[in-house]
């Protein structure tokens, strides 16, 4: 069954995608549901090296994205209070580096995702050296805050999704 079915979550969303986008259940769109359902993730799993990540703790994964959601809209309301009615030569806009203690690929990924949602922010490149995030913020008011911000509600609950024990240096 894994076989043919290497991702049945993904391979039910698919289907359940396309049937929404068509608006229809009749038996046309339902095979080419299932079929796009399976061809799909059987023909991209070999773009996956580090295979398909498993999501170790779903209600952290449902509370990170509820926060990140609602910081998203508070960021939209303030980026556009800033370029409506502030003075541009008031705005802080620089370059911030954040120290990162997680290495998992697809915890950083999304932690880029995150980042770059996020209106006023642009994640800009891992600094190899030291691990550590470089970040462009568009109104830097304390550079402190936003580390910690990005390690307690960002980086913590992605390491606890992403990262296994063996990643961190402690058996299982």
């Amino acid at each position: 069954m894994m076989r043919w079915l290497p991702f049945p979550v993904v391979s039910l969303a698919l289907c359940a995608v396309w049937l929404l986008l068509n608006q229809a259940l009749d038996p046309a769109n339902l095979l080419f549901g299932a079929v796009l359902g399976i061809a799909v993730p059987l023909l991209t799993r070999r773009l996956q090296p580090l295979g398909y990540p498993r999501l170790r703790r779903p209600f952290v994964f449902a509370r990170l994205l509820a926060m990140a959601s609602a910081e998203i809209v508070r960021s939209c309301f303030a980026v556009c209070r800033i370029i409506l009615f502030r003075d541009y030569g008031t705005v802080h806009s620089q370059f911030i580096r954040v120290p990162l203690t997680m290495r998992d690929p697809y915890g950083l990924a999304m932690l880029s995702c995150l980042i770059n949602m996020t209106p006023g922010t642009v994640w800009i490149e891992i600094l190899p050296e030291r691990h550590e995030l470089a970040l462009h913020v568009f109104d830097l008011q304390d550079e402190a805050w936003w580390i910690d911000t990005i390690r307690t509600r960002y980086e913590q609950p992605l390491m606890a999704i992403f990262e296994t024990e063996e990643q961190d240096g402690n058996p299982a």
